[in-house]
Protein backbone atom coordinates (compact mmCIF):
# COMPACT_ATOMS: atom_id res chain seq x y z
CA UNK A 1 0.00 0.00 0.00
CA UNK A 2 1.50 3.31 -1.11
CA UNK A 3 0.60 6.22 1.14
CA UNK A 4 1.19 9.82 0.09
CA UNK A 5 0.75 12.71 2.47
CA UNK A 6 0.30 16.13 0.91
CA UNK A 7 1.85 18.08 3.70
CA UNK A 8 3.12 21.49 4.79
CA UNK A 9 5.80 21.25 7.44
CA UNK A 10 4.36 23.98 9.65
CA UNK A 11 0.68 23.07 9.23
CA UNK A 12 -0.85 21.97 12.55
CA UNK A 13 -3.34 19.71 10.81
CA UNK A 14 -0.58 18.05 8.78
CA UNK A 15 1.48 17.66 11.95
CA UNK A 16 -1.42 15.72 13.53
CA UNK A 17 -1.53 13.28 10.64
CA UNK A 18 2.24 12.80 10.66
CA UNK A 19 2.05 11.84 14.34
CA UNK A 20 -0.84 9.45 13.68
CA UNK A 21 0.96 7.75 10.78
CA UNK A 22 4.06 7.36 12.94
CA UNK A 23 2.06 5.95 15.83
CA UNK A 24 0.56 3.39 13.47
CA UNK A 25 4.04 2.55 12.17
CA UNK A 26 3.10 3.42 8.59
CA UNK A 27 5.68 4.57 6.06
CA UNK A 28 4.53 7.32 3.72
CA UNK A 29 5.74 9.53 0.93
CA UNK A 30 5.58 13.20 1.86
CA UNK A 31 4.51 15.58 -0.91
CA UNK A 32 5.47 19.10 0.24
CA UNK A 33 2.62 21.52 -0.44
CA UNK A 34 3.68 25.03 0.51
CA UNK A 35 0.89 27.16 1.95
CA UNK A 36 3.08 30.25 1.68
CA UNK A 37 3.57 29.68 -2.05
CA UNK A 38 -0.13 28.88 -2.59
CA UNK A 39 0.53 25.32 -3.77
CA UNK A 40 -2.72 24.23 -2.11
CA UNK A 41 -4.61 26.46 -4.57
CA UNK A 42 -2.98 25.05 -7.70
CA UNK A 43 -5.64 23.71 -10.13
CA UNK A 44 -4.26 20.17 -10.12
CA UNK A 45 -4.34 20.07 -6.32
CA UNK A 46 -7.84 21.56 -6.04
CA UNK A 47 -9.02 18.98 -8.57
CA UNK A 48 -8.04 16.34 -6.01
CA UNK A 49 -9.01 18.29 -2.89
CA UNK A 50 -11.73 20.86 -3.64
CA UNK A 51 -11.27 22.63 -0.30
CA UNK A 52 -7.66 23.41 -1.17
CA UNK A 53 -6.29 22.61 2.28
CA UNK A 54 -3.60 20.34 3.69
CA UNK A 55 -3.31 17.62 4.71
CA UNK A 56 -4.57 15.22 2.09
CA UNK A 57 -3.81 11.52 2.36
CA UNK A 58 -3.70 9.53 -0.86
CA UNK A 59 -3.94 5.74 -0.56
CA UNK A 60 -4.17 4.24 -4.03
CA UNK A 61 -7.20 5.89 -5.63
CA UNK A 62 -8.59 6.98 -2.27
CA UNK A 63 -8.13 10.62 -1.26
CA UNK A 64 -8.81 11.61 2.32
CA UNK A 65 -8.98 15.15 3.71
CA UNK A 66 -9.48 16.79 7.11
CA UNK A 67 -6.99 15.66 9.73
CA UNK A 68 -9.44 14.18 12.24
CA UNK A 69 -11.27 12.27 9.51
CA UNK A 70 -7.92 10.90 8.32
CA UNK A 71 -7.01 9.83 11.87
CA UNK A 72 -10.39 8.13 12.26
CA UNK A 73 -9.84 6.27 8.96
CA UNK A 74 -6.38 5.15 10.03
CA UNK A 75 -7.84 3.79 13.26
CA UNK A 76 -10.63 1.98 11.43
CA UNK A 77 -8.44 0.38 8.77
CA UNK A 78 -4.95 -0.05 10.19
CA UNK A 79 -3.73 -2.32 12.98
CA UNK A 80 -1.60 -1.13 15.86
CA UNK A 81 -2.21 1.27 18.70
CA UNK A 82 -5.65 2.78 19.09
CA UNK A 83 -5.74 6.49 18.38
CA UNK A 84 -9.40 6.92 19.37
CA UNK A 85 -10.67 4.88 22.34
CA UNK A 86 -13.26 2.21 21.60
CA UNK A 87 -14.97 2.61 25.00
CA UNK A 88 -17.84 5.09 24.42
CA UNK A 89 -17.19 7.16 27.55
CA UNK A 90 -13.45 7.44 26.93
CA UNK A 91 -14.05 8.06 23.22
CA UNK A 92 -16.37 10.98 23.97
CA UNK A 93 -13.88 12.55 26.39
CA UNK A 94 -10.94 12.13 23.98
CA UNK A 95 -12.90 13.59 21.08
CA UNK A 96 -14.15 16.50 23.19
CA UNK A 97 -10.54 17.47 23.95
CA UNK A 98 -9.45 16.93 20.35
CA UNK A 99 -12.34 19.01 18.99
CA UNK A 100 -11.67 21.77 21.51
CA UNK A 101 -8.30 22.21 19.81
CA UNK A 102 -9.13 21.32 16.22
CA UNK A 103 -12.54 23.01 16.03
CA UNK A 104 -12.33 25.89 18.52
CA UNK A 105 -8.70 27.06 18.77
CA UNK A 106 -7.10 26.16 15.47
CA UNK A 107 -9.60 27.43 12.86
CA UNK A 108 -9.55 31.06 14.05
CA UNK A 109 -5.75 31.08 14.13
CA UNK A 110 -4.72 29.36 10.92
CA UNK A 111 -2.77 31.04 8.15
CA UNK A 112 -5.72 32.03 5.96
CA UNK A 113 -7.38 33.84 8.88
CA UNK A 114 -4.18 35.66 9.80
CA UNK A 115 -3.68 36.68 6.16
CA UNK A 116 -7.26 37.98 5.99
CA UNK A 117 -6.76 40.01 9.16
CA UNK A 118 -3.62 41.51 7.63
CA UNK A 119 -4.54 41.98 3.99
CA UNK A 120 -8.28 42.64 4.07
CA UNK A 121 -8.80 44.24 7.47
CA UNK A 122 -5.43 45.96 7.88
CA UNK A 123 -4.76 44.54 11.35
CA UNK A 124 -1.20 45.23 12.51
CA UNK A 125 1.13 42.36 13.37
CA UNK A 126 1.12 43.02 17.13
CA UNK A 127 -2.68 42.93 17.21
CA UNK A 128 -2.73 39.75 15.12
CA UNK A 129 -0.34 38.11 17.57
CA UNK A 130 -2.58 39.20 20.47
CA UNK A 131 -5.55 37.66 18.62
CA UNK A 132 -3.63 34.41 18.20
CA UNK A 133 -2.64 34.20 21.84
CA UNK A 134 -6.14 35.11 23.07
CA UNK A 135 -7.79 32.10 21.45
CA UNK A 136 -5.05 29.71 22.58
CA UNK A 137 -5.33 30.91 26.19
CA UNK A 138 -9.13 30.66 26.13
CA UNK A 139 -9.02 27.09 24.80
CA UNK A 140 -6.12 25.95 26.95
CA UNK A 141 -7.89 27.23 30.08
CA UNK A 142 -10.73 24.79 29.44
CA UNK A 143 -8.40 21.98 28.35
CA UNK A 144 -6.25 22.32 31.48
CA UNK A 145 -9.38 21.77 33.57
CA UNK A 146 -10.46 18.77 31.47
CA UNK A 147 -7.10 16.99 31.61
CA UNK A 148 -6.47 14.25 34.15
CA UNK A 149 -3.58 15.29 36.40
CA UNK A 150 -2.85 11.71 37.48
CA UNK A 151 -1.94 10.28 34.05
CA UNK A 152 1.05 10.91 31.77
CA UNK A 153 -1.05 11.90 28.74
CA UNK A 154 -4.41 13.38 27.85
CA UNK A 155 -5.18 9.86 26.64
CA UNK A 156 -4.34 8.34 30.00
CA UNK A 157 -1.49 5.85 30.16
CA UNK A 158 -0.83 6.21 26.42
CA UNK A 159 -1.31 9.13 24.04
CA UNK A 160 -4.39 9.27 21.85
CA UNK A 161 -6.12 11.66 19.46
CA UNK A 162 -6.29 14.39 22.12
CA UNK A 163 -2.49 14.35 22.52
CA UNK A 164 -2.10 14.23 18.75
CA UNK A 165 -4.00 17.52 18.62
CA UNK A 166 -2.35 19.08 21.68
CA UNK A 167 1.27 18.81 20.57
CA UNK A 168 0.96 20.84 17.34
CA UNK A 169 -1.14 23.45 19.12
CA UNK A 170 1.45 23.71 21.88
CA UNK A 171 4.14 24.21 19.23
CA UNK A 172 2.09 27.10 17.85
CA UNK A 173 1.62 28.52 21.33
CA UNK A 174 5.38 28.55 21.84
CA UNK A 175 6.03 30.00 18.41
CA UNK A 176 3.77 32.96 19.26
CA UNK A 177 5.26 33.40 22.75
CA UNK A 178 2.03 32.50 24.52
CA UNK A 179 2.39 32.56 28.31
CA UNK A 180 1.89 29.01 29.57
CA UNK A 181 2.37 29.32 33.34
CA UNK A 182 -1.36 28.76 33.88
CA UNK A 183 -1.22 25.41 32.09
CA UNK A 184 1.30 23.23 33.94
CA UNK A 185 -0.55 20.02 33.15
CA UNK A 186 -0.62 20.71 29.41
CA UNK A 187 3.07 21.66 29.45
CA UNK A 188 3.87 18.42 31.29
CA UNK A 189 1.86 16.30 28.85
CA UNK A 190 3.38 18.03 25.83
CA UNK A 191 6.88 17.27 27.12
CA UNK A 192 5.96 13.63 27.73
CA UNK A 193 4.61 13.27 24.19
CA UNK A 194 7.62 14.95 22.63
CA UNK A 195 9.90 12.42 24.30
CA UNK A 196 8.28 9.68 22.17
CA UNK A 197 9.69 8.79 18.74
CA UNK A 198 6.42 9.13 16.77
CA UNK A 199 6.10 12.70 17.99
CA UNK A 200 9.79 13.53 17.54
CA UNK A 201 9.79 12.29 13.95
CA UNK A 202 6.69 14.35 13.13
CA UNK A 203 8.04 17.64 14.54
CA UNK A 204 8.14 20.47 11.97
CA UNK A 205 11.89 20.84 12.28
CA UNK A 206 12.31 17.11 11.58
CA UNK A 207 10.36 17.30 8.29
CA UNK A 208 11.16 20.84 7.15
CA UNK A 209 12.14 20.75 3.43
Amino acid sequence: MTIRLYDYWRSSASYRVRIALNMKGLAYEAVPTSLLDGAQRAPDYVAKNPQGFVPMLEVGELRLTQSLAIIDWLDATQPGVRLIPSDPDKRAHALAMAYLIASDIHPVNNLRILKYLKNELGVEEAARDDWYRHWIIEGFTALEAMADRSTPYLGGEAPNIADICLVPQMANANRFNTPLDAFPNLVRIDAACNALNPFKAAHPEAVKP
